[in-house]
């Protein structure tokens, strides 16, 4: 699991929900939202996000119900705290 003594505190939020609803044997969590400096999605506050998330919880489940299961842990922070977030979403056996 990637951990950051500078981690933001969106992505500190972000690794706890993921890891309390997924339990993930890897984690690794970008801030991508320095790449987008004017877009209006940072304009509004929301950031820009890419995740690795390697979990069990995935084995058995496609590719959407998988993006389902991410988009549910994040709740209500997809609709403010977070602009985009790009996923790759691995079984252990996938990785």
């Amino acid at each position: 699991m990637m951990s950051s003594d500078a981690e933001s505190p969106r992505v500190a939020q972000i690794r706890e929900r993921l890891q309390a609803a997924l339990q993930p044997v890897r984690l690794d969590i970008v801030d991508d939202s320095h790449k987008h400096a004017g877009h209006a999605g940072a304009a509004g506050g929301g950031g820009h996000f890419s995740a690795l998330i390697v979990s069990a919880a995935f084995e058995g489940r496609r590719l959407l119900q998988r993006h389902r299961m991410v988009y549910a842990a994040l709740g209500e922070m997809m609709n403010a705290d977070i602009h985009a977030f790009s996923m790759q979403c691995r079984t252990p056996e996938e990785l």
